[in-house]
């Protein structure tokens, strides 16, 4: 549970992201989510914030847990929404209906793979995107947060 005296970041996962590591590393890279989780604490301590890391293969949680970051006053929202980033006109809209800070995050570069990928309904209301970097998107997109640069 993350300190609650501190700026609260949520990073939410979406489906098949608890796979890393194993799934398509070619891809995705092996870097595990519990690593990411890893990285992103360490960092978040040198920032002065505090991270709540979630997965889910649920498009409905994900949801969920946009209106509770905005709810709980995080400060902003890192999402990988996953395979949902091109077909959740739901995470669209939860997006847009909070006034948190939304960022999206991918791995790989989604614009290099296949046509169905490069729409990203996430985009649509995210405050900046970064892909293409591996793990260290994760970390980009926190200092993005923290900082202001957007």
């Amino acid at each position: 549970m993350p300190d609650a005296k501190l700026p609260t970041i949520y990073v939410l996962n979406g489906p098949n992201l608890n796979l890393l590591g194993l799934r398509e590393p070619e891809i995705y890279g092996d870097v595990t989510l519990d690593e990411i989780a890893t990285m992103l604490e360490d960092r978040a301590r040198d920032l002065g914030c505090a991270i709540d890391m979630r997965q889910t293969n649920h498009e409905g949680m994900l949801v969920d847990w946009l209106h509770e970051a905005q709810a709980h006053g995080a400060r902003a929202v890192l999402i990988n929404a996953g395979a949902y980033t091109h077909t959740s006109i739901a995470l669209l809209d939860a997006a847009r209906a909070i006034q948190t800070p939304v960022f999206e995050v991918h791995l790989s570069d989604p614009k290099t793979r296949e046509p169905f990928r490069h729409l990203s309904y996430i985009g649509m209301a995210a405050a900046a995107c970064f892909q293409g970097h591996g793990a260290k998107s994760y970390l980009l997109a926190l200092d993005a947060a923290m900082h202001g640069d957007f």
